[in-house]
């Protein structure tokens, strides 16, 4: 059984479609017992975790922060951590790239969940991996 909580902290309220398309992910990526949560927020909160964990002073978009980057630990449940979303980055991106906001925070919980689970994009070999598997879990 899966297990994820989404913290709405920026009351953006329009997420319900969400839990059926992670529903979806999580099927696809044949991903049993795992906990996980989301947290949609604002900027400030993201620049500040940004810049306390990764030393980067500006809010970005997701960021997210796995709870056993050393390897599977031995619980009933396979905790895997923590996604945030700037609500406001997201909004301003679904105009930017003309996706709409469902499209792209989508996206983002799919690309948050896929960093959770090990995979990056800090070489052109794993950024094709990512994105590849980044289009067959949003179709």
């Amino acid at each position: 059984m899966n297990e994820y909580f989404i913290e709405d902290k920026y009351h953006y309220q329009d997420y319900q479609y969400l839990y059926q398309i992670i529903d979806r992910a999580l099927n696809k990526l044949e991903l049993n017992n795992v906990s996980f949560s989301i947290i949609l927020t604002d900027d400030q909160e993201v620049k500040t975790l940004n810049n306390r964990y990764r030393g980067i002073d500006n809010t970005t978009d997701v960021l997210s922060f796995a709870l056993n980057d050393q390897g599977s630990i031995n619980l009933p449940i396979n905790l895997l951590g923590d996604i945030y979303i700037s609500i406001p980055k997201m909004k301003e991106q679904a105009i930017n790239y003309e996706t709409g906001e469902k499209r792209e925070l989508s996206f983002l919980i799919i690309h948050g969940l896929l960093h959770l689970l090990g995979y990056d994009h800090l070489n052109e070999e794993d950024e094709k991996i990512m994105i590849s598997l980044q289009k067959e879990l949003l179709k």
